[in-house]
């Protein structure tokens, strides 16, 4: 079955180059309207350039619809109006991808606080801005589908990037609890861990053949089929090189003390119960953990 975007409308953000590039091209390519959204800033968030305009001009050349948008992720009235501006074109607007990112990259030691307020305000609240500001009208359309980007960074730390770090790991709980909120709605809500090689990663010293089987086109896919009608909800996914995988939020079964043990000797003559990992689960909402505190209550009756 051939994934089709014919009647929808695309808004993807920091479209101006790299995997937003990619992701506006690849959606256009399959029938999408697309919103190419880019500040037009350099790699740390500074600078302004024509790169929306220029891949604007990309889609309309290959016959297909688009318009630029030059507005910051971090100002949630410029992502209100760029919303309004689609559906006043389109009628609507039916798939976002949150791309958009800067790097501010130094050990946590050295990074000053603005460093660490700007990434997080770019990465986590440009997510929440432009999200918010489609999130009423996918309910109402009753369809929704939002790709949000997070990182190995952030699933599972880096050196030299706890802004970074964290600001990704918030976006996939964002994503988790977005999925929740959307599912009646039909407003599916999905996390991309991308591995590319972009103006983002040419300095990290990869050798170049590995670099250059990072191109963006291997990650696209993955980002299509996560906003496309038939997509899954609540996934957090990788992909790189054309080599594609997910990645999960765990719980071990993990035991439950007696009170007279409730203490850290406790915990440490335990540990290897609390972290074996045999049974573990992946819980879909929250309120899953406390089942299992529960189960383990129950094991020992400690329920009464």
């Amino acid at each position: 079955m051939t994934i089709s975007f014919e009647n929808k409308v695309a808004i993807v953000t920091g479209a101006g180059g790299g995997l937003g590039r990619e992701y506006a091209l690849g959606l256009a390519r399959r029938g999408a309207k697309v919103v190419v959204n880019d500040l037009g800033a350099s790699r740390d968030g500074t600078g302004h350039s024509d790169a929306a305009l220029k891949v604007v001009e990309e889609i309309k050349a290959a016959g297909g619809e688009a318009m630029s948008n030059g507005g910051s992720v971090t100002e949630y009235e410029q992502m209100v109006e760029m919303v309004a501006r689609a559906r006043e074109a389109w009628g609507g607007v039916h798939i976002l991808i949150n791309n958009a990112g800067i790097l501010r990259d130094k050990s946590f030691a050295k990074m000053e606080m603005p460093d660490w307020k700007v990434v997080v305000d770019v990465h986590l609240n440009g997510t929440a801005n432009c999200t918010k500001a489609v999130w009423d009208l996918m309910r109402e359309q009753t369809y929704g589908r939002i790709l949000n980007t997070a990182s190995s960074t952030g699933l599972y730390g880096n050196f030299g990037q706890a802004n970074y770090g964290a600001a990704k790991l918030g976006i996939a709980g964002l994503t988790k609890t977005l999925a929740l909120e959307g599912a009646k709605y039909n407003v599916r809500v999905n996390t991309l861990a991308p591995v590319a090689g972009t103006r983002m990663t040419e300095d990290l010293g990869m050798p170049e053949a590995f670099f250059k089987a990072l191109a963006p086109e291997n990650v696209a896919p993955m980002a299509l089929f996560l906003v496309s009608e038939d997509a899954p909800t609540n996934m957090i996914c990788g992909a790189g090189a054309g080599a594609f995988h997910a990645a999960y939020v765990t719980l071990t079964p993990g035991v439950a003390l007696p009170a007279d043990e409730r203490t850290p000797e406790g915990i440490a003559a335990h540990w290897d119960q609390i972290i074996d990992r045999t049974g573990e689960i992946v819980p879909q909402s929250g309120a899953e953990q406390s089942q299992v505190v529960m189960a383990a209550l129950a094991r020992i009756g400690g329920l009464g």
